[in-house]
């Protein structure tokens, strides 16, 4: 604009006015604009929940490693009873007087009752351990189930960038059909399968 109260225009305003008077019109933009915009935001949580349960299986593995540990250590204990065990049996099989055989005898089977509830933890870790290892490998199973919707909602998103530049109506329905595969594999993902 000028100080004469001349009005020019520039070609950006021209382009504007345009696109006001005439994209009004143009439902299969918007239509494509608008679903573009819905398959992002699912992309966006499907991303999201493959990166928790890639986390949630990390430590599900973290900890299935740590009782597989604490089961070792147990196992480890009970071997030193049992040599400890033999040992008094030794000590009664060497012994002359009968208070001495008597007191090995005791000693034995304190280390075989010892033995028997370390021998139960180390079972118990090694069965949580096994759970642990279990779970994780599941939710490994479930990221990948939401890493595979997060792809095919990509292609979606790339299809209907391809079907906005060339208007092709086949392309809109394979954005429709493509990002429908997308959420049932999302679906399948949620519900652990």
């Amino acid at each position: 604009m000028s100080h004469d109260g001349i009005h020019v225009h520039g070609p950006h305003d021209h382009a504007i006015e345009h696109a006001a008077k005439h994209g009004a019109d143009d439902t299969f933009s918007s239509r494509i604009a608008v679903l573009t915009a819905i398959l992002a935001t699912a992309g966006a949580m499907m991303s999201y929940e493959g990166g928790a349960t890639q986390a949630e299986a990390m430590l599900l593995k973290n900890e299935a490693a740590i009782k597989k540990t604490e089961a070792s250590d147990q196992w480890n204990y009970y071997q030193a009873k049992g040599q400890k065990q033999n040992l008094a049996e030794l000590g009664a099989e060497l012994a002359t007087s009968d208070d001495k055989i008597a007191k090995f005898v005791e000693k034995t089977k304190k280390y075989e009752n010892d033995k028997t509830e370390i021998k139960k933890k180390a079972e118990e870790f090694e069965a949580e351990s096994q759970k642990a290892d279990h779970e994780s490998e599941h939710q490994m199973h479930i990221h990948h189930r939401w890493a595979q919707a997060t792809t095919v909602i990509q292609v979606a998103i790339a299809l209907s960038a391809i079907a906005l530049l060339t208007r092709k109506r086949w392309l809109q329905w394979g954005v429709y059909g493509v990002g429908a595969s997308s959420l049932l594999i999302a679906a399948a993902a949620f519900m652990g399968v």
